[in-house]
């Protein structure tokens, strides 16, 4: 059997937050077997890390890797730098904010492709988002798209052998309410879900992260238990019209 006819399956960029436990249950639904690849990169907490571990449990992944790859002393951002303070919760600015860590989906996505190829799997997932993305250039579609033709210009398995490993977003043009919607259908178990930048026990509620999260579990009518409680919407938090796409 040829490596192209055996080649199958993906893998997950599993942070432990509520987009990437959704590509989790896309991929478990899609693309079996699946693993899932967690990366402490050197961000200013690694409370993800455990709901991760029991996001990969609760799907039943084939196998999931934790990675620590400290890079945060080279990368200048308020996430690996915890002697800066988190910026509080803002409209929306053209400005990119200093949450944005440079280069760290590009980083993440070389892991993931190295690893892709080397397990024989077909895809990446990755929770990229560019509706509700806070601006990270990282997370826009021209990107992702570069990055796959990067990913079959690069390789063994592009070059030689013309395989495509595929890089899927598959909540790239959804805004956070289709994603609570989706990831209820989808049976994500959200309890086991982080989203906050500032880790500690319970989430802080001021940071980008728990504003977008509040407002698009608010918008979608769903309790969302990491808070407690099922805040009032306080304004449509809508993405395009349509079924998901990668």
């Amino acid at each position: 059997m040829s490596t192209r006819a055996r080649a199958k399956g993906s893998v997950v960029l599993l942070s432990g937050g509520m987009d990437s436990a959704t590509c989790l249950a896309v991929a478990a639904r899609d693309e079996a077997p699946v693993h899932a690849l967690t990366v402490l990169y050197g961000q200013r907490h690694a409370r993800e890390v455990s709901s991760a571990r029991a996001l990969a449990r609760y799907f039943h992944v084939a196998r999931h890797t934790v990675l620590r790859l400290p890079l945060g002393p080279l990368l200048d951002s308020t996430l690996t730098r915890p002697d800066r303070p988190l910026p509080r919760a803002a409209g929306r600015s053209a400005a990119i904010p200093s949450t944005y860590v440079p280069a760290r989906n590009t980083i993440l996505l070389a892991v993931a492709l190295g690893y892709a190829e080397s397990h024989h799997l077909r895809s990446i997932y990755i929770g990229a988002n560019a509706i509700d993305y806070s601006g990270y250039p990282d997370c826009r579609p021209p990107f992702l798209r570069a990055f796959e033709r990067v990913a079959r210009l690069g390789t063994r398995a592009g070059v030689e052998r013309g395989e495509r490993i595929r890089v899927k977003a598959p909540l790239l043009r959804l805004s956070k309410e289709r994603i609570v919607r989706w990831g209820n259908r989808l049976g994500v178990p959200w309890k086991l879900t982080w989203s906050c930048y500032a880790g500690g026990q319970k989430p802080c509620g001021a940071c980008d992260a728990c504003r977008l999260r509040a407002l698009g579990f608010a918008a979608a009518g769903t309790f969302d238990p990491t808070l407690g409680r099922k805040p009032k919407p306080k304004g449509r938090n809508r993405g395009r019209r349509g079924d998901p796409i990668s």
